[in-house]
């Protein structure tokens, strides 16, 4: 996952399905979509594309035809992983004010459509909660909770309103178990998981999916930006090609999950089925 916080901008330019679509029909015209769309092909935007999970998964999606519109804090890095391909460029700040607004309707004047969301920019802190700065906590929940959630509700209405489309929350292991000093990373992964839940049933019978990708660590720079290293002989680090490929999959197969690897269930049925175990095993291994 990429950092999105200060760096290049862009210049702005009653059942559940009723309810989704009256939620369309009030969004602003700009949110909704520009008029026809402007191209044939599948179209997906990803943020976090600079480099690692984003990154790959946008060359997944290349790989598979899409026409892609990439998004992250690193213009330089995004023209990397948008070689080789017809990929639109969309540098944004997604912590500045209006961020996820702007990003949304910069991708819509594009391409008219959104047909699916990879939300995979985020970033990490990892220490004690007690001596965790304010700002840090702020900073974490915001750009890993709220600003996805913000930028969700910016594209959805276009998808409600076309019938078709799927979000990709790009989640974590952490956001399952809870895992010592990352209490904050942990907690904005949990609720990105019961927001990927609620989501998914208010939009049931709208053509709208939502897919929760749920990694373990992965081989990028994650660890190195959050100043911290990962030292723990289990679960060992996946590569980011891995995790596009589940995403990839479970796009393609309409599934509302994904974990990788996939044994990472496991944590949840133990909790579910033997409590007590499951909380020896967090504290001997968490």
């Amino acid at each position: 996952m990429t950092t999105t916080g200060s760096g290049s901008t862009y210049d702005p330019p009653a059942d559940p399905a009723h309810g989704a679509a009256r939620a369309a029909a009030s969004a602003p015209a700009a949110a909704r979509g520009h008029g026809p769309p402007r191209t044939d092909r599948r179209v997906a935007l990803v943020t976090g594309a600079s480099s690692g999970i984003g990154a790959a998964t946008a060359r997944r999606f290349a790989a598979g035809g899409w026409q892609l519109l990439l998004s992250g804090r690193d213009r330089r890095r995004l023209e990397e992983t948008a070689s080789g391909t017809s990929a639109v460029l969309l540098p944004a700040d997604l912590a500045a004010p209006d961020g996820a607004r702007m990003l949304a309707e910069a991708a819509l004047r594009e391409t008219g459509r959104i047909d699916v969301l990879v939300a995979g920019a985020g970033i990490g802190w990892a220490g004690p909660f007690l001596t965790m700065p304010h700002t840090d906590i702020d900073r974490v929940l915001f750009l890993d909770l709220n600003a996805t959630l913000h930028l969700v509700r910016e594209v959805l209405p276009a998808m409600v309103t076309a019938g078709d489309g799927r979000v990709v929350l790009v989640g974590s292991v952490a956001g399952s178990v809870g895992v010592r000093e990352e209490a904050v990373y942990s907690a904005a992964k949990a609720g990105l998981a019961a927001f990927a839940e609620a989501l998914r049933q208010e939009l049931r019978g709208t053509g709208v999916g939502v897919t929760l990708v749920v990694p373990g660590p992965v081989e990028t720079g994650f660890f190195a930006r959050r100043g911290t290293p990962y030292r723990r002989s289990h679960p060992r680090p996946t590569s980011p090609g891995r995790v596009a490929a589940a995403v990839w999959n479970a796009v393609s197969q309409g599934r509302d999950e994904a974990y990788v690897p996939t044994w990472l269930t496991l944590p949840s049925r133990v909790r579910a089925l033997t409590p007590g175990l499951y909380h020896k095993l967090l504290d001997r291994f968490g």
